[in-house]
């Protein structure tokens, strides 16, 4: 099974790019994030068209998380599930082929110590409550998505300059480790233990990809038999 994560920044600005890649690669499902599209407004059509079906937990405008899927999935679970911090789209969870999928797009936090920042710390704390939840099922499970959160010195392209920052600060190393030591494991670092990989550039500084101006904040955890 090959499982890609990917945050689209606007499904319509990219649609020609990912259908593009879809239909040369064999990825069996999808998360996207940053959708920024209500669920009828997605625009399904050229992904079925690919064989994909389509799961969907949209927004107009900001956030949106998918499932796309060479089959069906089942037990789709949208957000947290409560009214505590219900008005962000960016959890999306499913059963796939007996692994239990969970897409996210973690809140950026803006700039520390801001109400978005505090915004990030509690949904980061609520939504390890909610891998413990999805834990209990019993099944093999993998979190992925964009989540805004470069945890090693090597995951920036300079740790010194960044440090403390939003993205790449001790408070967000804190609660992702406690998340993760539920029993996940960051499945990029089994196989590349450099710097250097990234999966955002600094887009407002001249050619940062040339330049390797980026950070490592898009990830696939997964339990230890998947991994």
């Amino acid at each position: 099974m090959r499982i890609t994560t990917y945050n689209a920044a606007g499904i319509r600005a990219r649609l020609d790019r990912l259908t593009e890649w879809l239909g040369e690669s064999s990825t069996d499902i999808i998360g996207i994030q940053e959708v920024k599209a209500e669920n009828d407004k997605f625009p399904r059509t050229p992904f079925e068209a690919l064989g994909y079906e389509v799961t969907l937990h949209g927004q107009k405008a900001w956030n949106g998380v998918a499932l796309l899927s060479k089959g069906s999935v089942s037990d789709v679970r949208r957000g947290f599930g409560d009214d505590e911090l219900a008005d962000d789209a960016r959890i999306i969870a499913a059963t796939y082929k007996g692994v239990r999928i969970i897409n996210t797009y973690v809140p950026n936090g803006n700039t520390v110590g801001s109400e978005k920042w505090i915004y990030k710390m509690r949904w980061l704390e609520k939504f390890r409550d909610f891998v413990e939840q999805e834990l209990a099922l019993g099944l093999p499970l993998v979190w992925m998505g964009d989540i805004n959160i470069a945890p090693q010195p090597h995951d920036v392209w300079d740790s010194a300059k960044v440090l403390g920052g939003v993205g790449h600060h001790p408070d967000e190393f804190e609660r992702l480790n406690k998340i993760v030591e539920l029993g996940l494991i960051d499945t990029f670092r089994l196989h590349e233990f450099g710097g250097g990989h990234f999966s955002y550039w600094e887009f407002t500084i001249p050619n940062a990809i040339d330049r390797k101006i980026g950070w490592r904040i898009d990830h696939i955890y997964a339990t230890e038999e998947l991994a």
